[in-house]
């Protein structure tokens, strides 16, 4: 069973103009409370306050990862909702045993739509019903998995890499079964909200992509790893570091699948 996304009636299909990509290190066998704390407490809460709840996701490779992304209308909307949360009685409420489960939660990048049109598009976005009480998420797995991909790029090289994805590798990424749900490049504005610190010095390009299975993902990956052209661009682009792999499995309440 699905129920229609609750959005702000002001809110574009189109989100979001800033983006935060959320990667916290857990204690050891404590994600799934924070799932269950953060699916049923916090989307509303933060909805509530002006941002969009974007996707919540377990990350496969790390087991005490919990992976998220949510949206604002622009910097100056990020610091009025970041405050109505944090300031609130949800937050207040629920915020020593959310906090009970974590090590970190630093781990922040702040992000745009890399070129017009590449942020998510929320139009038929749906989150499934609540579990039952006394159920947990854990309990209603999806098959489906979004995988975000991190390029680090040197300064000065974002441009030319997203105008390369936008129009020469995105028709790749469909041809070997993947569907792009956005891309995004690094938003270089001052932090907003200095009291949720975002890593800075950072000059990345993101694509994130969804995928029917984990199964699905590795025929894509495979086919990549075998195209002449996708070895080239690889090989091409302007990166300080290797490429980041998260593979993701979207909660019961994540709107990215």
């Amino acid at each position: 069973m699905t129920v229609p996304l609750n959005v702000p009636a002001t809110a574009s299909l189109l989100a979001s103009p800033v983006v935060e990509l959320r990667q916290y290190t857990l204690k050891p066998g404590r994600r799934e409370t924070l799932i269950d704390i953060f699916d049923s407490q916090f989307i509303e809460g933060q909805e509530d306050a002006g941002m969009t709840i974007i996707g919540q996701f377990r990350d496969l490779d790390r087991p005490d990862m919990f992976v998220w992304l949510r949206g604002f209308g622009d910097m100056e909307v990020r610091k009025d909702a970041l405050t109505a949360f944090y300031d609130g009685p949800v937050w207040a409420a629920h915020r020593d045993a959310a906090n009970a489960t974590m090590i970190d939660s630093d781990d922040v990048l702040l992000l745009k739509p890399a070129w017009p049109g590449a942020g998510f598009d929320r139009s038929g976005a749906q989150r499934d019903a609540l579990p039952e009480h006394g159920k947990s998420s854990a309990d209603n797995r999806l098959t489906g998995i979004v995988v975000i991909r991190i390029h680090h790029l040197r300064p000065g090289a974002k441009a030319d890499f997203a105008g390369n994805f936008e129009t020469d590798t995105v028709p790749i990424l469909a041809a070997a079964g993947g569907r792009l749900l956005g891309a995004f490049i690094t938003e270089h504005a001052e932090n907003s909200f200095p009291r949720l610190p975002v890593r800075l010095g950072e000059n990345v390009f993101i694509a994130v992509t969804a995928f029917d299975s984990v199964e699905a993902h590795g025929r894509h990956d495979a086919a990549l790893a075998a195209s002449p052209w996708w070895q080239s661009f690889q090989q091409a682009a302007d990166t300080t570091r290797p490429t980041e792999t998260l593979r993701l499995s979207p909660t019961s309440q994540s709107l990215l699948r």
